[in-house]
């Protein structure tokens, strides 16, 4: 699609640059993060003058109390940081910029088009495992730790999508993912929802991912393939294929590209098996059921 060369005005550039600077270069550095990012929304949410006055003892109602203390992140908890297995060590930095990120999203500048899309770009340089360039990442973007995400260049993901790297995830140069997609690569046991399995999930070079449809964990979306709006991926989809409906199947191979592609029956085979990552719990973990569900088949007085 043609587009047009948009700028901001120069006054306004000047400080887009040298705010996304600055925040760039103390997260680069031997300052704590959480800090950072405390520092960020406090003036980001135009809170100084109330955050300064709590901080030297004044009177703030419980209120202003909780907003206060909701810029940082030590003080708030993600749904990724319940998960058993999660590497404590990464996830602490990890959670830092979530809450940074997702806090950004919060405040008006999000829809500041030239400017959020620069910052979160930045943020993903700090938050992925791997990031390339020129990548784009519209608002409400959302991950599980963000650090077992690489993604590669010229990627964009557009509104509202959920990027789950409980396991990993891996997105290819030049990918489209289009607004409220799925992205997942983990699973839970259909008899025991506590246990989970972890898998690697692969969205390849130039595929779309289109509107409103999921990838589920373990799966991959071949080079140049299309998944349809609203589709569910559960297997494979191969390169150069076109994928719809639900479960996704292969209903076109995109056109120009008839013999290098495999035939369209080649598509929908999972090989979830072989991407599956394991890992292992402390010993020490205390581990509780938040369901408290009988999972014994046995009907009442068979024993």
């Amino acid at each position: 699609m043609t587009k047009r060369h948009v700028s901001l005005p120069p006054i306004a550039e000047e400080g887009v640059r040298a705010f996304i600077a600055e925040v760039d270069e103390r997260l680069s550095s031997d300052e704590e993060t959480c800090d950072v990012v405390q520092d960020v929304l406090v003036d980001l949410y135009g809170d100084r003058e109330a955050y300064e006055r709590w901080q030297s003892g004044k009177d703030v109602s419980a209120a202003e109390q909780v907003r206060l203390q909701g810029y940082d992140p030590c003080n708030a908890t993600l749904e990724a940081e319940y998960y058993a297995e999660k590497d404590e060590e990464r996830f602490e930095r990890s959670k830092h910029l979530q809450w940074l990120w997702r806090q950004f999203d919060a405040t008006p500048m999000a829809d500041n088009i030239a400017f959020a899309l620069r910052f979160r770009e930045m943020l993903a340089e700090h938050l992925f495992d791997e990031v390339g360039e020129n990548c784009r990442f519209f608002k409400g973007v959302t991950f599980s730790y963000g650090h077992n995400i690489t993604m590669g260049d010229n990627t964009v993901v557009h509104d509202d999508v959920h990027l789950d790297d409980r396991g990993k995830l891996t997105v290819g140069d030049r990918v489209s993912i289009s607004d409220d997609v799925h992205v997942y690569s983990h699973d839970h046991d259909v008899v025991d929802q506590t246990a989970v399995e972890n898998y690697h999930t692969i969205v390849d070079d130039d595929a779309r991912v289109t509107y409103d449809s999921m990838v589920t964990a373990g799966a991959r979306v071949g080079k140049n393939a299309i998944v349809g709006a609203k589709a569910i991926v559960r297997g494979d989809v191969p390169d150069h294929h076109i994928a719809v409906g639900s479960p996704a199947k292969s209903v076109k191979v995109k056109p120009g590209w008839e013999d290098v592609a495999e035939p369209l029956d080649a598509g929908g085979e999972s090989r979830k098996s072989e991407r599956r990552i394991d890992y292992d719990l402390p010993d020490d973990l205390d581990v509780f059921d938040e369901f408290g569900r009988d999972l014994d088949p046995s009907p009442p007085g068979s024993d």
